[in-house]
C-alpha cells in the first residue's frame, strides 16, 4: 500500500480490494453458493444451446436469430465475468481482488451490459422492419447491414466501457479498500473513493442515461408501430397473438435503489435475466423448439 504526500496530507493508496459480498454465516453462504451455481449453470447451458442450435440449423439463419445468437453470446459472457469469482468468494476468507482484476472485471461488465442494451434496441428495430415494412425487409436487413448493426452495438458498449473504466479507476482509493458488493461496480467504488467523484457521477448519469433513454425510445417507438400495424392487418385474435409472441420477449424489466437492494437486483440482472433470455425465446418460439427437436433427433440417430 504505497503512500503519497500531498502538501501536509499523507494518503495511502490500496493495491487490492475486498469484495464484501453478502453477509451471513456459513449456512447462508452455502445456500447462496448453491443458488448462484444453479443459476449460472442454467445460464451457460441455455445460452450455449441457443448458439449451437442457431448456428447448425439453416432454417434459423435469418436476421432475427443472428441477433438472438449474439444476445446469447453476450449473456453468456456477462454472467461469466461475475459468477465464477463470486462463487469462489463464498468460501474464501480473504475475498481479495487485485486493482487490475477489479478494473478488468469492471471493463467487461460495462462493455457487455451496454452492448446488450444496444442489441435489444437493434432487435426491436429488426422486428419493426419485418412487420411494418416486409417488402423492404430483405434489402434493409441484409447480412452486411446486420453485421454492421451488431458491430455498432459492440462499439457503443466499448466506448462507454473505456470512458467509465478510465474515469473510475483514475480516482484515488485511500479511505477504504472494502467494496460493499459481490463484484466491482460503479456505485460501491465511488463510495470508497477519497477524491472528487462529481465528474464520475455526471458521466455515469449522463452517458448511461442517454443510452438508456435512446434504446428505450427505439424499443417503444418500434413496438408502438408494430402494435398499430398488427391491429390494422390481422383480423383474428389468434393471428395477432402469434405475431405478438415473436416480439414480446424483447421487453425487459428495470429499477433499483439502496446498496443492499442493489445487490439483490444485481443478481437478477447478472444471473437471472441471462438465464431467462434463451428460455423465453425457446419456449415462445415454435421455430426454435422445432430446431432443438431436430438437433436432438439427429444426435440420437448418430
Amino acid at each position: 500500500m504505497p503512500s503519497h504526500s500531498n502538501g501536509n496530507v499523507s494518503m495511502a493508496y490500496f493495491q487490492d480490494f475486498v469484495l464484501e459480498g453478502f453477509g451471513g454465516g456459513l449456512e447462508t453462504q452455502a445456500l447462496l453458493f448453491a443458488v448462484f451455481l444453479a443459476l449460472y449453470m442454467v445460464t451457460v447451458l441455455g445460452n450455449i444451446l441457443m448458439i449451437i442450435v442457431i448456428t447448425l440449423d439453416a432454417r434459423l439463419h435469418s436476421p432475427m436469430y443472428f441477433f438472438l445468437k449474439n444476445l446469447s453470446f453476450v449473456d453468456l459472457c456477462y454472467s461469466s465475468v461475475i459468477a465464477p469469482n463470486a462463487l469462489a468468494n463464498f468460501f474464501s476468507s480473504s475475498k481479495v481482488i487485485t486493482f487490475a482484476g477489479c478494473a478488468t472485471q469492471f471493463f467487461f461488465l460495462s462493455l457487455l451490459a451496454t452492448t446488450e442494451g444496444f442489441l435489444l434496441g437493434v432487435m426491436a428495430y429488426d422486428r419493426f422492419m419485418a412487420i411494418c415494412s416486409p417488402l423492404r425487409y430483405p434489402i434493409t436487413m441484409c447480412q452486411s447491414a446486420c453485421t454492421r448493426l451488431v458491430l455498432g452495438a459492440y462499439c457503443g458498449g466499448c466506448f462507454n466501457s473505456v470512458v467509465q473504466t478510465s474515469f473510475t479507476f483514475h480516482l484515488p482509493f485511500c479511505s477504504s479498500n472494502r467494496i460493499n458488493h459481490f463484484f466491482c461496480d460503479v456505485p460501491p467504488l465511488l463510495q470508497i473513493a477519497c477524491g472528487n467523484t462529481a465528474i464520475n457521477e455526471l458521466l455515469l448519469f449522463g452517458i448511461c442515461g442517454f443510452m438508456i433513454v435512446g434504446v428505450t425510445f427505439v424499443i417503444l417507438i418500434s413496438y408502438g408501430y408494430i402494435t398499430v400495424t398488427i391491429l390494422r392487418m390481422m383480423g383474428s385474435g389468434a393471428g395477432r397473438c402469434k405475431v405478438f409472441s415473436t416480439c414480446g420477449s424483447h421487453m425487459t424489466p428495470g429499477a433499483t435503489e439502496s446498496m443492499e437492494q442493489g445487490k439483490v437486483v444485481s443478481v437478477f440482472y447478472t444471473l437471472v435475466i441471462p438465464k431467462l433470455n434463451p428460455l423465453i425465446y425457446s419456449l415462445q418460439n415454435k421455430d426454435v423448439k422445432e430446431a432443438v427437436w431436430r438437433l436432438g433427433q439427429k444426435h440420437m440417430a448418430t
